[in-house]
């Protein structure tokens, strides 16, 4: 996967924007301020931590040996995927699906709110 069509599909999620915060290695997609990607671009082979239902995270894990513990984070809900050519592409935009509709469950009730008005473009 290449990181042109990796950041596109990160960006079509309602509300998804990208955010430097921990310097010009990491991109960071968030949704009302809350992370649900990020994408390690210092090392030659692109990676990305998504968050999953931990059950998931372990089962994924077991599949595929590209998908390890959250790197930085918190291992029980965050894998990182190594994008290596092992996964298909449909896969992991499952995977980064699962990321994004976990962060905005986990959103305020206000901030839903503010999301389901954003228009569909």
């Amino acid at each position: 996967m290449k990181l042109e069509s990796l950041r596109a599909h990160l960006l079509k999620k309602k509300g998804a924007y990208e955010d430097f915060p921990f310097g010009p290695e990491v991109m960071v997609f968030k949704v009302r301020g809350k992370m649900f990607a990020l994408v390690f671009l210092e090392d030659s082979l692109l990676s990305i931590n998504l968050k999953c239902d931990p059950d998931l995270a372990m089962h994924l894990r077991g599949f595929y040996n590209a998908v390890r513990p959250g790197y930085h984070m918190n291992k029980k809900h965050w894998n990182t995927v190594f994008l290596d050519g092992s996964i298909p592409d449909e896969e992991v935009f499952a995977m980064i699906n699962e990321s994004y509709d976990l962060v905005v469950k986990g959103l305020k009730k206000a901030d839903k709110q503010r999301l389901e008005k954003l228009s569909d473009d």
